[in-house]
This record gives structure tokens, sequence and C-alpha cells, in this order.
């Protein structure tokens, strides 16, 4: 992972939790599979850093899968999501866990990240038409991703 981070973004993916590690790089090497000599380093760096926002909920699976029925229960609705990440306890969690796409672009903004890296954490989840990025990269990040 060293040659393909920056040491900052090691230091975030070395902060992440062993599953999503684990994750992380079963995505960057679909995603080298995928797009051969064209996954530069912003590319496999956003296929390893895509979920580093995660870690500011502190949650783990159990409280992942709560906090993705929970999303489901209210529809998505970004007013209630932001309101609970800005409140306490469990809920808070469960909000920063919802946003986690926003808190790692932010953090990976503040490492001095590519902007590709960064626009991916932002935009992984986010319907086709709404990416920014090029396509063809967006499309092998998303295939790598939901493998």
């Amino acid at each position: 992972m060293r040659t393909e981070l920056g040491p900052a973004e090691f230091e975030i993916w070395s902060g992440m939790s062993g599953p999503d590690r684990r994750h992380s790089v079963g995505v960057a090497a679909r995603v080298r599979g995928i797009l051969g000599p064209d996954a530069d380093r912003s590319v496999m760096a956003a296929a390893l850093l895509h979920d580093s926002g995660k870690v500011d909920s502190g949650l783990r699976t159990p409280g992942r899968v709560v906090a993705t029925v929970m999303a489901g229960l209210v529809k998505h609705d970004e007013t209630t999501i932001r309101r609970w990440a800005v409140g306490g306890g469990y809920r808070r969690r469960i909000g920063l866990y919802l946003l986690h796409p926003e808190r790692g672009a932010e953090h990976l903004e503040s490492a001095g990240s590519d902007p590709l890296t960064v626009a991916w954490t932002l935009q992984h989840h986010l319907p086709r038409a709404d990416c920014t990025l090029d396509q063809r990269l967006a499309d092998a990040l998303r295939v790598a991703d939901n493998d």
C-alpha cells in the first residue's frame, strides 16, 4: 500500500478497520485488473480510500447494519441524517456513518490527496449520471466496489 498511497493517505488507510482495509485491497486489485496501466496512483488511492470516512463513526458490522436500516427508514433524508450527525449518542454515530463519503473526502482533501481520489470518495454512492469523473474510471471503480 505504501507505493500506492502518500504518507498522509497511508496513515488514513492504516486507521481503517481490518475488514474495510481488506475490502479496499480487493477493490484496488479489481480496478487494476479492469484498467491495467490506466489505474494510476490517484485511481488506486481512490480504490483504497473510498470508504475511509467510515472510521469517524466507530461503528463495526452490527452497527453498520443498523445504520443502513435506519437510512432506509428515513428514506435517506439528508436533513435527518445531518441532524443525527451533529447530535449525540448512537444516532450521531449512525449519522456519521451515513455521511462517510463526505467525511472521507474532507479527510483526503486535508491530506493533500489528488482531486480524483477526493472526488471518487465523495461520489462513490451517487448514481452514475451524477458522477463528475471520467465515466470509464468511475465505472471501473464502481464495478470493483460492488463485486
